[in-house]
């Protein structure tokens, strides 16, 4: 790996002088020459703060993407969940209900607005936000639903949609890992009220930090604008009314956006392809389960995850160690935010601590080789069955259903 690649990725170069020569990361942004090309137009335009023609067509890509009239771009996929939470006036004494396995800024977000985080369970299958769960947290505090289309699968929003519909809440997407991901033909990001997206350098498009809003509220997306600026009118400067945020994007990171986009429908097909890989390299091994794909929605696996329970000979906490040692970096699954200091509670999620225990995130950046996921999924093989000789996946297996 290349040195200006570690440098995206610092918690990795810390571990450098111990890697194997060939160490597959767990992720890689995928960049290229337009990339630069964009950037270094910014540079030389001079304008590399929040204004500058990359912000506003990167703003226009992604609202065209995702199917809405209007894009708001931020500083990062937490001000992103954090300033749609401000502008629709939660605050003290509300409640918003989160999913219990996600990461922690879902969780912050709703903090930083001084409401609090409700916990629901997830769907064991889909990972994703359970109605049901969520139906029984409703109390009168209620303002909002944030499910998470988690690691790539769209969470139930035609459920979730008309169980907000019926209890009057709002329902934001937290769409932080799920740029392009679909339910019944419609891609995330225009199925709630708003949506946020992270553009950290791990996701599907990036811009090194970075997010984004969208929505088809004019009015809401007007509000964002206004406090993503310090609520600073454009037609009256340095005047402000009401306190505002810095929680703009800079025109540098926009131009690797903008660049990013123009490749999108192509990295969400590869990232589609490499879970087509994994899932004939890893199919029929006991105690992996698979991701799964609900019908009517589209998966794009911003992580290859899975689930490692016995019969499988290794624990998924001894399987991660043991997959560093061939070469292969892993993450865990989140823990449940019921279960971490800042958010525990006396009484936690049971599927979400019981994913959260044996799941598992294997290497997942678009450019990785139908080479190296054979040689990942050779890898785990040998752990299950010593000796296993395992050919190059057939880039047409299915995904699992």
């Amino acid at each position: 790996m290349q040195t200006q690649q570690l440098s995206l990725f610092p918690y990795l170069e810390a571990e450098s002088a111990t890697r194997p020569p060939d160490f597959i990361p767990i992720y890689e942004p995928w960049l290229g020459k337009r990339e630069e090309q964009y950037v270094l137009d910014a540079l030389r335009s001079g304008w590399i703060s929040s204004l500058g023609k990359y912000v506003t067509r990167f703003e226009q890509q992604f609202a065209a993407f995702c199917g809405v009239q209007h894009a708001v771009s931020v500083s990062n996929g937490t001000t992103a969940l954090h300033l749609a939470l401000h502008s629709l006036g939660i605050g003290a004494g509300d409640e918003v209900i989160v999913p219990a396995l996600t990461f922690i800024a879902s969780a912050n977000a709703v903090s930083y607005t001084g409401a609090t985080p409700v916990f629901a369970d997830v769907d064991p299958a889909t990972w994703c936000m359970d109605p049901a769960d969520v139906e029984r947290l409703i109390t009168p505090r209620t303002r909002a639903l944030m499910p998470v289309h988690l690691y790539g699968h769209p969470a139930p929003m035609d459920a979730l949609n008309a169980l907000a519909d019926l209890r009057n809440l709002i329902v934001i997407e937290d769409a932080a890992e799920a740029h392009g991901a679909q339910v019944n033909g419609r891609r995330v990001g225009g199925l709630g009220r708003i949506a946020a997206f992270s553009f950290y350098a791990n996701k599907t498009i990036t811009t090194g930090e970075g997010g984004m809003l969208t929505t088809d509220d004019a009015a809401l997306a007007a509000r964002c604008r206004l406090l993503r600026d310090h609520a600073m009118p454009p037609e009256k400067r340095y005047w402000h009314d009401e306190i505002g945020f810095n929680y703009r994007m800079t025109n540098l990171q926009a131009a690797v956006g903008v660049a990013q986009m123009e490749r999108i429908e192509e990295f969400i097909a590869r990232k589609r392809q490499i879970a087509r890989w994994y899932c004939a390299g890893l199919a029929g091994i006991p105690g992996l389960t698979l991701p799964v794909e609900a019908a009517g929605y589209t998966n794009i696996y911003w992580m290859f995850s899975l689930l490692v329970d016995a019969p499988f000979p290794l624990s998924r906490d001894a399987l991660i160690p043991a997959l560093r040692g061939q070469g292969i970096d892993s993450r865990p699954f989140f823990h449940p935010l019921d279960t971490l200091p800042p958010y525990r509670t006396a009484q936690t999620r049971p599927v979400s601590l019981a994913l959260s225990r044996t799941g598992l995130n294997l290497p997942s950046s678009p450019s990785l080789s139908a080479q190296q996921i054979a040689y990942i999924c050779a890898t785990i093989r040998s752990f299950a069955q010593p000796n296993t000789q395992y050919p190059i996946p057939n880039p047409q297996s299915p995904i699992p259903q």
